[in-house]
C-alpha cells in the first residue's frame, strides 16, 4: 500500500516536472489560467529544483544557459522508480 502510494507520488511528480518543463518555453499572459497553472507547478518543483541549481551550475551554450537541474531530477526520480519496483 504505501509503496504503490509512493509510486503513484513519483509519477505525479513527475508529471507536473514535465509540465512545468513545457510551459517554460511558450509566452503565457500574466492574467490568465495557464499562468496560474504554471505558478503552481513552480510552487511544487522549486524545493527540490532550488537547491539543485544552487549546486548544478547552467550549461553554457553560447549565449544560451542551460538549466539542467530538471534533466537531473527527471533521471533521479526514474531511478528511484525502478529501484522501487514501479
Amino acid at each position: 500500500m504505501a509503496l504503490t502510494l509512493l509510486c503513484g507520488l513519483l509519477l505525479a511528480y513527475l508529471l507536473i516536472l514535465l509540465v512545468r518543463i513545457a510551459m517554460s518555453w511558450f509566452p503565457l499572459s500574466p492574467d490568465g489560467a495557464a499562468a496560474h497553472v504554471y505558478g503552481l507547478t513552480i510552487s511544487l518543483t522549486e524545493p527540490v529544483l532550488g537547491p539543485l541549481r544552487r549546486v548544478l551550475p547552467p550549461l553554457r551554450l553560447g549565449n544560451v544557459a542551460l538549466d539542467l537541474s530538471p534533466i537531473v531530477v527527471f533521471f533521479g526520480i526514474n531511478i528511484l522508480r525502478g529501484l522501487l519496483g514501479c
